[in-house]
């Protein structure tokens, strides 16, 4: 199983996402450990859909970061970085304000792919997604 890289920090990750879409949506990393990543997503009206409602791409955009900034905490030794394959997400609730989270767990750590599976609940505990993605390890 791949180790957590040492070199991967929660400053570290905070740094990376500057400038980029995770800082533009305001992703916030909580935690990192062995398999598991936690972030969050302070919910704001420009995150939600016209109907009022937590736009779908937003919650993809909490989950596949968390899912991404973990992998990169995971790569085996030798990898440079990775990319997303595959994703797949069920929405199955919304918010309409306060923050959601992600809690992003590895499910299989190779050398070739690692595929991550994130819940994405609401502020009262609410499953708001399931969502699994598979990232391309890069050598």
């Amino acid at each position: 199983m791949t180790t957590l890289r040492p070199d991967v920090t929660l400053d570290a990750l905070r740094q990376r996402q500057r400038d980029y879409l995770p800082e533009l949506l305001g992703v916030e990393v909580k935690s990192l450990e062995s398999g598991v990543l936690v972030g969050e997503l302070p919910i704001r009206p420009e995150l939600l859909a016209p109907n009022g409602f937590l736009h779908a791409a937003s919650v993809i955009g909490l989950a596949d970061t968390c899912c991404g900034y973990a992998c990169l905490a995971h790569l085996p030794e030798g990898a440079k970085n990775f990319t997303t394959v595959e994703l797949k997400s069920n929405h199955v609730g919304t918010a309409r304000d306060g923050r959601i989270t992600a809690k992003a767990t590895a499910v299989h750590l190779g050398r070739s792919t690692q595929v991550w599976d994130a819940i994405v609940t609401n502020a009262d505990g609410k499953t708001v997604a399931l969502f699994r993605c598979t990232q391309m390890i890069l050598y």
